[in-house]
């Protein structure tokens, strides 16, 4: 069996590089570690690894992502907690970026959010210290149980 030490990046796909990078790095705080000229795409640091993120650009035509495709949801970025988890809110709604849903997981407080190219971005704070133990004793629940997130307050 593989047991891989952790999730390393994520690539993402966008048709035009420039409010790409700008999202990434005015409003979430990236920084560009490099620019691939073949494919075109931005590769972004928080700072801590070579890199966290890489967006490749794609044909002006592309179709734009949907939710009822196969492949990727989601990804997220955990902030430190919960007054972080309001400052992010507070940060994407000053730059104009329409909250998708602000959701109680229980073991985490969420945001969802698209960026400029329609990829669903997630950010989160942990609840709690034994969140794995929690998750495992939840039994089969609708993404509707989980109450909305007030942030506002």
């Amino acid at each position: 069996m593989i047991r891989p030490k952790k999730v390393g990046h994520v690539v993402l796909k966008a048709r035009d590089l420039d409010p790409i990078e700008k999202f990434y790095t005015e409003v979430l705080g990236f920084e560009v570690v490099m620019r691939l000229k073949q494919p075109r795409g931005v590769f972004f640091t928080l700072g801590e690894q070579h890199h966290d993120l890489a967006v490749l650009e794609v044909p002006p035509g592309s179709d734009d992502p949907k939710m009822d495709q196969v492949g990727l949801h989601h990804f997220a970025m955990q902030v430190e907690d919960f007054a972080a988890l309001k400052d992010c809110y507070h940060t994407l709604k000053s730059h104009g970026i329409p909250i998708v849903r602000a959701v109680d997981h229980g073991i985490t407080k969420s945001i969802y959010f698209c960026d400029p190219a329609g990829n669903r971005l997630e950010l989160y704070c942990d609840v709690g210290e034994d969140g794995i133990a929690r998750l495992r004793q939840q039994t089969e629940q609708s993404i509707m149980d989980f109450p909305p997130l007030n942030l506002e307050a």
